[in-house]
């Protein structure tokens, strides 16, 4: 990193002087962020319309709106991997989906060693100017939130010192879109707003694994080696689905409150509902499974596993995964057998990996298919069973094909260039399960194991 460059780490500690230190999770405090955005942009900035302004965000764009894209100038300070992959061919993007830089008007830029990894995000319009920023060590993260105009300044000198050592050229850019939008100031009766309808975000956004972050970094702001470049790009496309759905999530929770909503709509309602859990929740387990892959295995193998009653998480879950199979127009059909003894697992993450075990299995399979899952003793461990029946003899000849289908895309990912379909590969997936206590086996897409190691009784 040139001398000259300044680094991020400077930037947060300036937004977070005079801040009182935060209390939060990794989880509650990226859960904040989102909401703060949302707000941001639907409560705060589109109502006033119109209107010219710059942002400078770090480490991937923040704003998310299109008509706000298209009206403000922007800059972008991202990892180079990211900037590199997502100007290639990469077939990494699901069909349909965006590259998530090519959309909006900014200016991108290169993050360096020491600049972390926490988001940053400076608006200035003439009518609303912000600073946000997730700073902190595990367990103190909190967001900061400046209106005031001295903060802003001080900010904004700091980046322009950045563009002077690193890129001349925009720093001179930026210089003359500041000046040309006045001087700063704080709108008291924004900010007094602000709070409020953050909290009412945060009362609406139920947990869930769709709001857990990419990297739990550990409270190493900086990752001196840099993220992978698969991991810089997940993160992407992580923030480029989630939060817009996270958004419409909330809209939608909001509107179900209404008690005028004839019949058909609320049903709708519903079925947008548990589409956008389910597609946010599968990028969420796709960065657990990326995060996991850093570890080393040693690790991973002391991993602290606890007595699990997986016939009743089972239970739990059944009723969610039928109404995820009915929309594909299948069945779920559960069988337990009795007195089922504990297992040793991880029951704050097993949950989630079932979900996406049972999201991989059943998403190619065909209308009008039965997913059996059994659960039954097996020596010393319980075997975890799924198996699709009804099937024609052409579709459970295709089950194994429809994993040869699938691309590599590095350790974490494949991709079925047919469908569009961006999934956890099997390599990941047996890695999951082994942090959890687990052994996959796969005979085939149509049929595969899980064998869970019995707890021994308490004395």
């Amino acid at each position: 990193m040139a001398a000259s460059a300044l680094s991020f780490e400077a930037l947060r500690r300036c937004l977070a002087d005079g801040v009182p230190p935060g209390r939060s999770d990794e989880d509650s405090v990226r859960r904040q962020w989102w909401a703060a955005l949302s707000v941001l942009q639907d409560d705060l900035l589109l109502p006033l319309g119109a209107q010219q302004g710059v942002w400078l965000a770090s480490p991937l764009p923040a704003l998310y709106e299109p008509s706000l894209l298209q009206q403000l100038q922007g800059w972008v300070w991202a990892p180079p991997e990211l900037k590199d992959l997502l100007q290639s061919s990469s077939p990494l993007l699901p069909a349909g989906a965006a590259a998530p830089v090519a959309s909006g008007g900014f200016q991108r830029l290169a993050l360096e060693e020491g600049d972390g990894t926490d988001p940053v995000l400076l608006l200035i319009t003439p009518r609303l100017q912000i600073a946000m920023a997730l700073v902190g060590a595990p367990q103190s993260r909190r967001l900061v939130v400046r209106f005031d105009p001295p903060t802003l300044s001080a900010a904004l000198s700091l980046l322009d010192e950045r563009l002077q050592g690193s890129d001349p050229e925009q720093g001179q850019a930026l210089r003359r879109a500041i000046q040309a939008l006045g001087d700063l100031q704080c709108d008291e009766q924004r900010v007094q707003r602000f709070w409020p309808l953050l909290a009412e975000r945060l009362a609406s956004m139920a947990p869930s694994v769709t709001l857990q972050p990419l990297v739990h970094r550990g409270g190493d702001a900086g990752n001196h080696h840099g993220p992978s470049s698969e991991l810089a790009l997940l993160e992407a496309l992580t923030h480029e689905v989630r939060t817009p759905l996270a958004t419409i999530r909330t809209l939608i929770r909001s509107l179900l409150r209404r008690t005028d909503l004839s019949d058909l709509v609320r049903k709708r309602l519903h079925q947008i509902d548990g589409e956008c859990s389910e597609q946010i929740d599968r990028f969420g387990l796709i960065f657990l499974a990326a995060e996991l892959q850093r570890e080393p295995v040693a690790d991973q193998e002391q991993r602290g596993l606890a007595r699990t009653d997986l016939s009743q998480l089972l239970r739990q879950l059944e009723p969610l995964w039928q109404q995820q199979l009915d929309r594909r127009g299948l069945v779920l059909e559960l069988s337990l057998s009795p007195d089922l003894p504990l297992v040793l697992s991880d029951p704050a993450r097993l949950e989630t990996v079932l979900g996406g075990l049972m999201d991989r299995f059943s998403r190619g399979l065909p209308a009008g298919s039965r997913v059996q899952l059994s659960l039954q003793p097996a020596g010393a461990r319980l075997k975890l069973r799924l198996s699709a029946l009804n099937l024609t003899p052409a579709d459970a000849e295709g089950g194994l094909g429809r994993e040869e289908q699938q691309e590599r895309v590095g350790p974490v990912l494949s991709w079925n260039p047919t469908t569009g379909s961006l999934q956890l590969s099997r390599q990941a997936t047996q890695r999951l399960f082994h942090s959890l206590g687990g052994r996959l086996a796969e005979r085939s897409g149509n049929d595969l194991t899980v064998f869970f190691p019995v707890a021994a009784s308490e004395p």
